[in-house]
């Protein structure tokens, strides 16, 4: 009993560690972005005047603006190209699925320089032949389409591999056409797993900055580039901090946001069991 107490314990130890070690950083640089001194080392105040220094920069403005709209056009593209992807991959029950799911799922595990670097190489041999596209916004979403449908797809596919296949013949006997179909019960029964992609997807462009780096061009500055730039320049400053803090704000929003509708959908399957 007592070697089982002990185990406990330093499970909740190393949990709670591992939290800190994770959030601890995060809350530095919200903490020192409130900070008045510009070169304070430890926190002796309260303002709000660095955030009001960084939403008076038009650069910046720029940078968030670009980098909601290529997330959420590169997430909805990357959307509906996944859980077409997903689809095809449950339907598909020849020889070398397994192969065939390894090169699908490549560019999760693939480095971000390595997948960023063969953008690149590729968008520049394509402009050189064809002289399309030319490297800016274009460019950057056409690499982060290519990165969030294998996330997507991975999603939507956990979602059908719990679906009973005579849910589907049902279907088709009460002679459902292939597009009632698709809105009578397939959209219905992916909205959960769409969602979650979606919302994993717009995450994934919000705060990408390798590969975004490698195929942007002049005038394509998101803000994860636009950060790196500043710091670049000026080293770590408290408007830096304070932009660092608004993305994680922005990242934290999404991520609530997508766990609120996993915890409202789960909360009407168990009102509907009871």
């Amino acid at each position: 009993m007592k070697r089982t107490s002990l185990v406990i314990r330093i499970s909740q130890s190393v949990a709670i560690a591992t939290l800190a070690f994770l959030w601890l950083p995060l809350f530095v640089v919200v903490a020192f972005s409130f900070e008045p001194e510009a070169a304070a080392v430890h926190l002796t105040g309260f303002t709000f005047a660095w955030y009001e220094r960084v939403w008076e920069q038009g650069g910046m403005l720029h940078a968030l603006y670009l980098s909601v709209e290529l997330g959420l056009g590169s997430a909805i593209l990357g959307t509906v190209i996944g859980a077409l992807l997903a689809v095809g991959l449950h339907r598909y029950r020849g020889r070398g699925f397994a192969v065939l799911a390894l090169i699908v799922y490549l560019p999760i595990v693939m480095p971000d320089v390595i997948y960023g670097i063969s953008q690149m190489v590729f968008f520049n041999y394509l402009h050189q032949l064809i002289g399309w596209p030319r490297a800016g916004l274009v460019t950057m979403g056409i690499a982060h389409v290519s990165f969030q449908i294998p996330y997507v797809a991975l999603v939507v596919y956990a979602r059908l591999v719990g679906l009973d296949r005579n849910l589907v013949h049902a279907a088709a006997d009460l002679y459902a056409s292939p597009w009632k179909s698709v809105y009578a019960f397939w959209l219905p029964v992916l909205k959960p797993a769409l969602i979650a992609g979606f919302l994993l997807a717009f995450t994934l462009s919000l705060d990408d900055f390798v590969i975004s780096f490698f195929t942007s061009g002049p005038g394509s500055v998101t803000l994860p580039i636009y950060i790196w730039g500043t710091i670049a320049r000026h080293g770590v400053t408290p408007e830096t901090n304070a932009i660092a803090s608004l993305m994680i704000g922005a990242v934290l929003l999404v991520a609530l946001g997508q766990t609120f509708i996993r915890a409202r959908r789960n909360g009407h399957l168990l009102t509907d069991t009871a």
